[in-house]
C-alpha cells in the first residue's frame, strides 16, 4: 500500500476504534482546525471530521490578508481590533513561511483624506503596541506613486503607509490540521458527520462516513463540536429532539467576489487599500503569490452552494472601482480566475437584510443537549476562537479545566523564515520541509512555470503522501493555489496531476470534474 493510502487507513481505524473521545470536532475550516489543534495540545483526545476538503468552504477563499480589521476601528470596535493585532502577530510569528508583515497604501484622491486616515492608522499602531509590524507614515504623492507603480496620479493628493499582514490560507489550514495531529489528533477530510449520536437527550458523540469507501463509524465523545462554518445550523436541525419545532437560523450568508489578474497592473510589494469607495464598500488591490488579487464584496445570499457564483453588479463593482484608482484599468478578458467565499455572518433574534448589520464577531452556543456551536468571525482570530470555544466546553462541565495559551507560541510544522508571499509560489512554501520535497521524485519536472517557481511533480506527491490530498481539486486549489491564481491554466494541468495523484492513491482519478470546476472559474457572469 502507498504511504498516503496507509496514512488514511491508519487515521480510519482509529477513528473507528477508539471507544471514547474527549472532543469531537465537525468542520475542517479555520475555526474547527484550530480548535482541534488548541485542544490536543492542551492534552485531549481529539478526533476532527470534515465532508469535504480542509478549507474547501469560506477558509480557503478569503482576501489572503492576516488583520486587525482597520474598518472595525473606524466603527469603533476597538476591542475586536486589539484582540485581532495580538492574534495577527501569533500567526505570523507561528507559520512564517506563509503567513508575514504586508505593506499597504492608502492613497488620497481628496485634500482631507491624508490627514483623516493617518489618524486613524496611528491609532491602529498605538493599539498594537509591541507587536506591531511598522510605524505608519504620511506620504507625498511623488512617494505613493513610487511605492504603488500603476496607481491613478490623477488627482492625487497623497496618501498613507502602514502594515498588515497576509497569508496563504488553505496551506495555513492544512498546516492545522497536521500540527494537530502531530500531537495525536486525528484528522480527516472528506468525512462526513452524518448523525449525532444522543443518549438520555444529549449529545454524546457523532456518527461519520468516509466519503471513499462509504464505511461509517460512530465517535463518542464527552463533547461534541459543531464548527461547520455557513453549514451550522444543518449540525443545529440534527441535535433538535423529534417533534420540537425548527430553530432559527444562526447564520446569515454573505458573499465576498474576488478578481485575480496579473501584476503589470500594480506592480511592486505594497498593497492598495480604498476605504471607502464611490457606494461606501471597500476595495483591496493586494500582491500574492505573483498575481493581484482585486476584491471585494459583501452581498447577501440565500443558499449555502458549495460553488457560489459571483453577481453581475459584484463583479462590475470591483472593475469599476479598480478603474478609478489604476492608471491601467483591468478588463473582463483581463481577469485569470474568479472565487467567491460565504462568510457566516451571525443574526441575532433571527434578523435579515443588510450583511452590514449582522455580526462580524463570533458567537458559541451550548444546546440544551450539549452541542457546542461555533460561528462568525474572521481568520486571524481563528486561535482567540478556538480558546473561546475550549472555555465554553469547560465551563459546561463537558470537559476538564485546564489551562488556555498552549497554542499562543506554538509554530506550526514546517515553520521557518520564508520569501515573500507576493512572489510567485515554489518550494519556499514548504519552509523546513522544502529539503523533504525536493527528495521526491520529480522534484526537477515542472508541470507549471512562473519565474523561478510553479508546480512540480513532487509537489502533487508531497500534497498525498503529507497533506492528505485525495482529489485533483485537493491539489490544485489547496495544496497548490493554481485554481485561484490561473484558473485556465489549472484546468490544462487537470490530466497530469491526475495521473501522479492516482499512481500515489492506487486507483484511477477523473480529471473531468475539476476541469468543469476551473472553467467556472475562468466565467464572469
Amino acid at each position: 500500500m502507498k504511504p498516503a493510502n496507509e496514512d488514511r487507513a491508519r487515521r480510519w481505524a482509529r477513528l473507528s476504534e477508539t471507544r471514547d473521545w474527549d472532543l469531537a470536532v465537525v468542520g475542517g475550516g479555520a475555526t474547527g482546525l484550530g480548535v482541534a489543534l488548541d485542544a490536543a495540545a492542551r492534552g485531549f483526545s481529539v478526533a476532527l471530521v470534515e465532508s469535504h476538503d480542509f478549507a474547501q468552504g469560506t477558509s480557503s477563499r478569503a482576501t489572503k490578508l492576516v488583520h486587525g480589521g482597520v474598518r472595525y476601528l473606524a466603527q469603533g470596535n476597538v476591542n475586536l481590533v486589539r484582540e485581532a493585532l495580538h492574534e495577527r502577530a501569533a500567526m505570523l510569528s507561528n507559520a512564517p513561511h506563509i503567513a508575514q508583515p504586508l505593506p499597504f497604501v492608502m492613497p488620497g484622491y481628496h485634500w482631507w483624506e491624508r490627514g483623516f486616515y493617518g489618524t486613524g492608522l496611528k491609532l491602529y499602531d498605538a493599539l498594537a503596541g509591541e507587536r506591531g509590524l511598522g510605524a505608519t507614515e504620511w506620504l507625498g504623492s511623488g512617494q505613493v506613486r513610487t511605492l504603488l507603480p500603476g496607481v491613478q496620479p490623477r488627482g492625487l493628493w497623497g496618501g498613507v503607509k502602514y502594515w498588515d499582514g497576509q497569508f496563504d490560507d488553505a496551506r495555513y489550514a492544512v498546516l492545522l490540521a497536521r500540527t494537530a495531529a502531530a500531537r495525536g489528533a486525528v484528522v480527516l477530510n472528506h468525512c462526513a458527520a452524518v448523525a449525532l449520536q444522543r443518549r438520555d437527550g444529549r449529545v454524546q458523540g457523532v456518527v461519520v462516513r468516509d466519503a471513499e469507501t462509504g464505511a461509517e463509524a460512530t465517535l463518542s465523545a464527552r463533547c461534541v463540536v459543531n464548527a461547520a462554518g455557513v453549514w451550522v445550523d444543518t449540525l443545529r436541525e440534527l441535535d433538535r429532539e423529534a417533534g420540537a419545532a425548527p430553530r432559527k437560523p444562526l447564520v446569515a450568508p454573505s458573499q465576498g467576489v474576488h478578481l485575480v489578474v496579473d501584476r503589470r497592473f500594480l506592480p511592486g510589494t505594497h498593497a492598495l487599500l480604498v476605504p471607502k469607495t464611490a457606494d461606501g464598500r471597500v476595495l483591496f488591490a493586494v500582491p500574492w503569490l505573483g498575481k493581484l488579487i482585486l476584491g471585494t464584496t459583501d452581498t447577501p445570499r440565500e443558499d449555502l452552494a458549495r460553488e457560489p457564483q459571483p453577481f453581475p453588479a459584484e463583479v462590475d463593482f470591483i472593475l469599476r472601482e479598480s478603474a478609478r484608482y489604476l492608471q491601467q484599468a483591468p478588463r473582463r478578458e483581463d481577469v485569470r480566475s474568479v472565487w467567491v467565499g460565504l462568510r457566516p455572518l451571525v443574526r441575532h433574534d433571527g434578523e435579515a437584510g443588510d450583511t452590514k448589520a449582522l455580526s462580524r464577531e463570533h458567537t458559541v452556543l451550548v444546546s440544551p443537549g450539549g452541542l457546542v456551536t461555533v460561528t462568525g468571525g474572521k481568520w486571524t482570530t481563528y486561535r482567540a476562537m478556538a480558546e473561546d470555544v475550549l472555555d465554553r466546553c469547560m465551563a459546561q462541565g463537558l470537559l476538564p479545566r485546564r489551562p488556555a495559551g498552549a497554542t499562543a507560541r506554538l509554530q506550526l510544522v514546517g515553520a521557518a523564515p520564508g520569501r515573500s508571499l507576493t512572489a510567485p509560489p515554489g518550494e519556499h512554501l514548504y519552509g523546513s520541509e522544502a529539503a523533504a520535497l525536493r527528495g521526491l521524485p520529480g522534484a526537477e519536472h515542472w508541470l507549471w512555470r512562473d519565474g523561478d517557481g510553479g508546480l512540480s511533480e513532487a509537489m502533487v506527491r508531497f500534497a498525498a503522501r503529507h497533506e492528505a490530498a485525495r482529489t485533483v481539486e485537493d491539489v490544485l486549489a489547496r495544496r497548490s493555489r493554481l485554481l485561484f491564481l490561473d484558473a485556465a491554466e489549472a484546468g490544462r494541468l487537470a490530466g497530469v496531476v491526475a495521473t501522479i495523484l492516482g499512481d500515489e492513491l492506487e486507483r484511477e482519478l477523473d480529471p473531468a470534474p475539476f476541469e468543469a470546476l476551473a472553467a467556472r472559474y475562468t466565467r464572469l457572469p
